[in-house]
């Protein structure tokens, strides 16, 4: 396909709530230890939101504050993608409720399912939508209310899960400059049952006896998962790469999903890239599903290392199975 124009990714913003569960703070609700979570995890604390809280709740401050670094103003935006499991409501689409209170007259909108591979199948359509030449600025969403799904009388699951919201600012670039280079994406879907909210939709409607089981909320594999995901996460990045002619030394920064630190320790190392170029914030926020990306970005750019011009290399891997990978040079260049 011939690119007339590049999609850039100019600017990043996240939020989480103010609340914060500590592993300390499981050990009263579950039969589990701070020691257990840490060792088999990394992660030592989650962002849990205010009962009420909805997803266009957390991404409203992110997304204001994306567009004041991205200098644009709402009203300049074509369009408005919200990766996420948890909307607001079936209907109407997050992204629907997210553009009226950002007041962004111009956009359309809409949400898109893909679990922890969310932000990414988000980010491949916004560059669709941009090197087709039919938008020019998109914000692009991923965030979760994961805590809404969490059993936490689970002890497998409710240590791994926190809240929160990102955003980037995608816009129309030079076909030779910065912005996103190549992304791969991929599906599995006989391990679907292995990572669900099985009664979340037409298949299995709630009833008293689906709430008796607690079917609405997060089931997992996790052993099943984990094998998936250290797989799928290295070949994902590691595909790309080869497609790219790259190696280790061509990427400034490695973003991957946070869901475990023992899933990108060894993705890392796959990919021949050494853990200081790793960002990772899993410590402090756990896995917030669609949020996790853009939060670990945001991290980067505020801490200064994520500038015009630096090589990033994303990948995910989540429920469905789905997984994703994407290249890009951050920035809007020079």
């Amino acid at each position: 396909m011939l690119v007339t124009c590049r999609a850039r990714v100019v600017a990043v913003a996240g939020h989480l709530p103010e609340r914060v569960l500590t592993n300390a703070m499981l050990e009263d609700m579950v039969d589990t230890c701070d020691e257990w979570i840490t060792s088999r995890t990394g992660i030592r604390e989650r962002h849990i939101a205010a009962p009420g809280t909805s997803v266009s709740d957390l991404l409203l401050p992110a997304a204001q504050r994306c567009l004041e670094r991205a200098e644009i103003e709402a009203d300049q935006l074509d369009g408005i993608i919200v990766g996420t499991i948890t909307p607001d409501h079936v209907i109407p689409a997050t992204g629907n409720v997210l553009q009226h209170k950002l007041k962004a007259s111009r956009a359309w909108a809409f949400d898109l399912i893909n679990a922890c591979n969310g932000f990414i199948a988000a980010l491949s359509c916004a560059a669709s939508w941009i090197e087709s030449g039919r938008a020019q600025r998109i914000l692009v969403c991923g965030a979760d209310v994961m805590s809404s799904l969490v059993d936490y009388q689970d002890r497998e699951t409710c240590i791994l899960f926190g809240d929160g919201a990102g955003c980037v600012v995608v816009e129309a670039g030079t076909a030779d400059g910065p912005g996103i280079i190549d992304l791969l994406m991929g599906s599995d879907g006989s391990g679907a049952a292995n990572l669900c909210v099985p009664a979340s939709g037409s298949a299995e409607p709630i009833n008293g006896e689906v709430l008796s089981q607690r079917r609405q909320f997060l089931h997992q594999d996790g052993q099943v998962v984990f094998k998936h995901a250290v797989r799928r996460m290295a070949e994902a990045a590691d595909e790309l790469m080869q497609r790219l002619h790259l190696t280790g030394d061509d990427i400034d920064l490695l973003v991957p999903h946070q869901a475990n630190r023992r899933i990108i320790e060894p993705t890392a190392r796959r990919l021949g890239i050494g853990m200081d170029k790793v960002i990772m914030n899993l410590e402090l926020c756990g896995n917030t599903t669609g949020a996790t990306i853009p939060l670990a970005l945001n991290d980067a750019w505020q801490e200064g290392r994520l500038t015009d011009g630096c090589r990033v290399m994303l990948v995910a891997f989540g429920g469905g199975f789905a997984w994703g990978s994407c290249y890009l040079v951050w920035g809007r260049g020079t």
